[in-house]
């Protein structure tokens, strides 16, 4: 499993400093097979579960948020006219916030008992101290809505921690946020003409 969290951090923090817009889709299909690489380790809490819900995490992870939201993400970029700029600005300011923020995450994961859950806790923290960097940083509505998935998968990591998954039904609802953020965030990138409607003075 402490392969799949690198992995998983890997992808989450390469894309700020290295990233492109239009490669964000690459990211977050690593950072799903990530995510189901470590909800398949024997460590990553599925010995014990029902084998229903098992099955449902582990094809939500490689279906839906490996292959079906990267490529409809993609097709929703290319559909928009912008230039492929980096997801965070290129300058040491930046850069520094970056570094400090994932420092002080996995300082935050440091107290967890165990090293396995520390990692788990640091790599969460910094993913969802990254995206809210992007949040921040660039308004561009394709990366707004990276940030936003980067946040979902993160979550989804953090199930990971949790001594017994939590109930079906809530994990189903989560998936279906997961879905209408998707579907709705690409169809507004794929149309940013509907987003531009204004009342003229």
């Amino acid at each position: 499993m402490t392969a799949a969290l690198v992995l998983f951090l890997a992808a989450a923090v390469v894309p700020i400093f290295f990233g492109k817009i239009r490669s964000a889709p690459l990211w977050l299909a690593l950072q799903a097979a990530a995510l189901g690489w470590a909800s398949a380790a024997p460590q990553g809490g599925l010995s014990g579960e029902l084998p229903g819900h098992a099955l449902v995490a582990l094809l939500e992870a490689l279906a839906l948020r490996a292959v079906a939201a990267p490529l409809w993400l993609r097709h929703a970029m290319t559909q928009r006219a912008e230039p492929n700029l980096e997801l965070m600005p290129s300058n040491l300011f930046a850069w520094a916030i970056a570094i400090t923020l994932i420092v002080l995450a996995f300082e935050f994961g440091a107290p967890a008992a165990g090293d396995l859950q520390a990692l788990t806790l640091g790599t969460v923290a910094a993913t969802v101290a990254v995206a809210l960097l992007l949040l921040a940083a660039n308004d561009s509505p394709p990366a707004q809505l990276v940030a936003l998935l980067f946040l979902e998968n993160a979550l989804a990591l953090f199930e990971l921690l949790l001594p017994e998954r939590w109930p079906l039904p809530v994990h189903l609802a989560l998936v279906a946020v997961y879905l209408l953020s998707v579907g709705v965030g690409g169809w507004l990138i794929g149309t940013p003409q509907a987003t531009a409607v204004g009342v003229e003075p």
